[in-house]
């Protein structure tokens, strides 16, 4: 619970501006700190305490949060939100319809596709293909890490679950369940097509060349992740190279599977909307082989609480982010975990000059530092329940803020901070001495003028 404590206070300092004395108690803020933040907060400690009933938990935070909204925010719709409004100056701001969209759509999708391979029969023959004892557990976390290079990381997260379901018979590691999250996240770090958020950066205009400098970080974490985590199945359950005689590979199921990957990757890439490619090529292997679609009801508990808890992320205000430097990136790395990392992104491409591969393996790895904050966290859980209890996450998944450090320094040592690479001319940050970007002196030197501080002691106090 005290890390828990400590994470929510770094949320709230780090997303938070310092107020005056007199304006400690406003209609907004309580010290300084948005309701907003509050509620959001309190929302994310009941989640970690009954773990149990993370959708009720969150369903009662987004209902506290549209409240708050509506009665105190003026000009406030879910409505626009969702689906985009006209501004004074008479240009459209499209909404976030095809997030939630998607998000509704593919946790479900996707694990219809989980069931359908693991009824192919093909993880039952993979012990085959794969070394005994700890090197077979390392290199399934390396292959979800190279699948989600090019996949979805809820998908890479489900086809990982679903193989170790199977060579593990079913005893998994909450340690290696966290591991899967890990490496589904790790391989989207440093491609554009494996993560929503280097998919928004490379939209923005920066080089997805360089951005794949992320790649750097990403897989010194996911060594070390992959050599603890394997280690931690071992004494629990070893992996073993018997294939149980007579299976016979569906081939039908396995068509469908591709059918499905192929699906989400290319109406990703040509309409941003993979959920809609997952099943129509679902509905069209229905005519191929039996599917059973329980797998998609199954899974509603954990598509209600992963829409709420981003829509809640969504309803928290967070004006701005740190200056970009170093340390700012570290933090908003661990701010990841708790928070939804695509407003993250967002901020960060608004305030500008960061090093772009660096913050890319920050807010996509990051996540992986509890179950709640990726959706390919979500997905593991939702495989596994029992890695649910945020306490046992912290305390078997150790290893992964331990390698997020790890990466984030090796990165530094090799590729340095250089916000200035990446960028199209347009975007072109103004360079920063190595003292300002570890955070020893401000970035931007622009202290108020005498007038300034004139004018604002005689503004009115903030009611």
């Amino acid at each position: 619970m005290r890390n828990l404590l400590t994470l929510a206070g770094l949320l709230l300092l780090s997303c938070t501006p310092a107020l005056a004395a007199d304006e400690m108690f406003t209609r907004t803020a309580v010290f300084g700190v948005r309701y907003e933040m509050i509620i959001f907060a309190l929302m994310l400690v009941g989640v970690a305490i009954f773990y149990t009933k993370t959708r009720q938990v969150a369903i009662l935070g987004l209902l506290a949060l549209c409240f708050y909204k509506y009665e105190f925010s003026d000009g406030f719709s879910v409505i626009t939100k969702l689906f985009g409004y006209t501004d004074a100056d008479g240009n459209f701001v499209s909404g976030s319809w095809r997030t939630y969209l998607n998000l509704i759509l593919m946790l479900p999708g996707f694990a219809v596709l989980a069931s359908i391979f693991e009824h192919s029969r093909f993880p039952d023959i993979l012990p085959r293909y794969l070394p005994a004892g700890i090197a077979g557990s390392m290199l399934l976390l390396i292959m979800i890490f190279a699948l989600s290079t090019f996949l979805d990381n809820i998908a890479a997260a489900m086809i990982g679950c679903t193989i170790a379901a199977a060579i593990f018979k079913g005893k998994v590691h909450i340690g290696y369940v966290a591991a899967i999250c890990a490496a589904a996240n790790a391989g989207g770090a440093g491609s554009v097509v494996g993560d929503t958020t280097t998919t928004l950066i490379w939209i923005y205009g920066k080089d997805p060349l360089v951005l794949a400098h992320a790649f750097l970080p990403a897989s010194v974490a996911i060594l070390i992740v992959a050599f603890f985590a394997a280690h931690q199945q071992k004494k629990y359950a070893a992996l073993t190279t018997e294939v149980p005689e007579g299976v016979k590979v569906d081939k039908k199921k396995l068509l469908v599977v591709a059918l499905i990957l192929v699906g989400a990757i290319g109406f990703n890439y040509f309409l941003e909307l993979p959920a809609i490619g997952i099943w129509l090529a679902i509905i069209i292997g229905m005519f191929l082989t039996k599917i059973n679609l329980k797998a998609a009801v199954d899974s509603y508990d954990s598509t209600v609480f992963l829409v709420a808890l981003v829509f809640c992320a969504e309803l928290v205000p967070i004006e701005s982010v740190p200056d970009a430097s170093i340390l700012s990136t570290l933090a908003i790395g661990f701010v990841s975990a708790v928070f939804n990392n695509i407003p993250l992104t967002q901020l960060c491409l608004i305030k500008g000059g960061y090093d772009w591969p660096l913050i890319s393996y920050a807010v996509g790895f990051g996540g992986s530092m509890i179950w709640f904050g990726s959706s390919a966290g979500v997905a593991v859980c939702d495989k596994f329940p029992k890695a649910r209890s945020f306490m046992n996450w912290l305390r078997y998944g150790w290893h992964i803020p331990f390698a997020f450090v790890v990466g984030f320094g090796v990165y530094l040592l090799v590729m340095g901070w250089d916000p200035m690479k990446g960028n199209p001319p347009d975007q072109m940050p103004e360079p920063i001495s190595y003292s300002e970007s570890i955070g020893n002196e401000r970035i931007h030197h622009d202290a108020a003028l005498p007038e300034t501080v004139e004018t604002d002691e005689a503004a009115p106090t903030a009611q």
